[in-house]
């Protein structure tokens, strides 16, 4: 099973992603980690999305996003998961990454970027800091074993 895990930076992605990997047993990949399949990124970006297609009826792995140009690699069939935060918490979060100073332009990115993938359809919506983690991993795991 392919799990994409969908949405902007800090909002809680990469968390939900390795609770996921340990509850599955899932390989993962964030963005452009395919270009370690080969030297090329064209081939590495085919090879890649052979694995994803294959990935639907076999071994689960989850590809954690936060480019749109990404989107396009998410085979059919595969439960998309959007992850989404209010722009006080992202801003806050990225904050932390960069030790505490958020520079305006930094702020202004984040800004335009929010919301970004609200329009995108999902099959599961999680709220970080409403939802909680190990209830939706459950959840996710519900549904991959039903399917």
């Amino acid at each position: 099973m392919v799990i994409g895990i969908i949405g902007e930076s800090c909002t809680g992605k990469s968390t939900l992603a390795d609770k996921l990997k340990s509850l599955l047993g899932a390989e993962v990949y964030t963005g452009k980690d395919y270009l370690r399949l080969a030297k090329n990124e064209a081939i590495a970006k085919k090879l890649f999305q052979n694995k994803l297609k294959d990935a639907i009826s076999g071994p689960h792995i989850i590809y954690v996003i936060s480019e749109k140009e990404h989107l396009t690699l998410v085979p059919d069939g595969a439960l998309k998961v959007l992850v989404t935060a209010d722009l006080d918490v992202i801003k806050e979060r990225f904050a932390q990454r960069m030790r505490g100073d958020l520079p305006a332009p930094v702020a202004t990115m984040l800004e335009r970027k929010h919301g970004c993938f609200d329009a995108e359809i999902c099959d599961i919506h999680v709220v970080s800091g409403r939802d909680d983690l190990d209830e939706v991993c459950i959840s996710i795991q519900n549904r991959v074993n039903s399917l």
